[in-house]
């Protein structure tokens, strides 16, 4: 089962206080990375849930991040349904578009998973550029973001919208780690980690694949519905394996299984982004290289690798108060 300690706690407790602090002292520039960090987030927190606790690396996940953008501006847009609706809809339609897809690959494993995903979102990117009614590969334009005047808040301006991004964040972060604790959660670890016993044990293991992949892809379809706010215009590109894939580099870089770290990730990734491709345009490879030099070291990606040097020193930390607390004898004995 999932559980925090006091590092999870105190990285939670950080990436908010700088997350809040960056959302109202920066400037437009400023807000405009961090909603891309804030969405970013959204997107990997919904990939590690499958992928970190399920053991299904999906390359789909991009591809429903778009079905929930798509969605969100259809709704709105063409069929003229109050934003709030057309959100909530957009979630509901990833959602069961994604258990859809995880029924159908839960009989598979391993790289056949992660095939049958890539399949499913390069369909969904091909349907997409080829459909008139979606704008092809002109995309859509001119989305409205949500209307909240009634309670006092313009998420036309950037600063409303960056700290409206975040409350949704820490409420997805939330309902992730109760889907963890939960039932499903911990049938889902049960599945990761020896399938064939929980199936013994009369457990029917694709429905909660797909369940779970599900909820997964809800809160990809949030995702999506905000970065289509975001820059109210979307394109078959965010629909694209390359998302997916961006996301993956950026749940293993983070820390694949710990939720906080595709946090730490999301952040690490758009800043150094950002940062170097201002310097160079070869960003890719000095990501790329970041992400080599963090697998080989065969940390479980930057949190893993404070986590495990945190928990090394409080196992030192207890062994040295141990052999304090022993007599002199005992100790000599020894």
């Amino acid at each position: 089962m999932f559980k925090h300690n006091t590092l999870r706690y105190a990285v939670l407790v950080l990436l908010a206080a700088g997350a809040l602090f960056q959302a109202l002292t920066a400037e437009y520039f400023g807000l405009e990375i961090l909603t891309e960090i804030l969405i970013l987030a959204m997107l990997v927190l919904a990939l590690d849930i499958v992928a970190g606790f399920g053991g299904m690396v999906s390359l789909c996940h991009g591809a429903l991040m778009g079905v929930g953008a798509y969605a969100f501006a259809l709704l709105a847009g063409q069929a003229g349904i109050a934003p709030v609706l057309a959100m909530a809809g957009a979630v509901a339609f990833s959602g069961g578009i994604a258990w859809v897809i995880g029924a159908i690959c839960a009989r598979s494993h391993g790289i056949y998973f992660i095939m049958a995903t890539l399949a499913f979102g390069q369909m969904a990117y091909s349907f997409v550029f080829e459909s008139p009614v979606l704008g092809g590969d002109d995309g859509i334009s001119g989305i409205a973001r949500l209307d909240l005047t009634q309670i006092g808040v313009d998420l036309n301006d950037s600063r409303s919208f960056a700290l409206f991004c975040l409350a949704l964040l820490a409420v997805v972060y939330g309902a992730s780690v109760l889907i963890l604790r939960s039932g499903l959660g911990r049938s889902l670890s049960g599945v990761m980690h020896n399938e064939q016993r929980m199936r013994a044990l009369g457990l029917t293991v694709w429905r909660v694949k797909a369940d779970v992949f599900g909820l997964s892809g809800m809160i990809a379809g949030l995702a999506g519905a905000l970065a289509a706010q975001h820059s109210m215009f979307i394109s078959p590109g965010l629909l694209s394996w390359t998302v997916s894939g961006e996301a993956l580099v950026v749940v293993i870089l983070g820390g694949l299984g710990t939720l906080v770290g595709p946090l730490v990730g999301a952040v690490a990734f758009v800043v150094l982004k950002h940062e170097l491709s201002a310097i160079t345009t070869y960003w890719h490879l000095i990501v790329g290289v970041i992400l080599i030099a963090v697998v080989m070291s065969r940390a479980n990606g930057i949190f893993g690798w404070i986590e495990a040097r945190w928990g090394a020193r409080i196992e030192r930390r207890v062994a040295d108060a141990t052999r304090k607390q022993q007599p002199d004898g005992v100790a000599s004995d020894a």
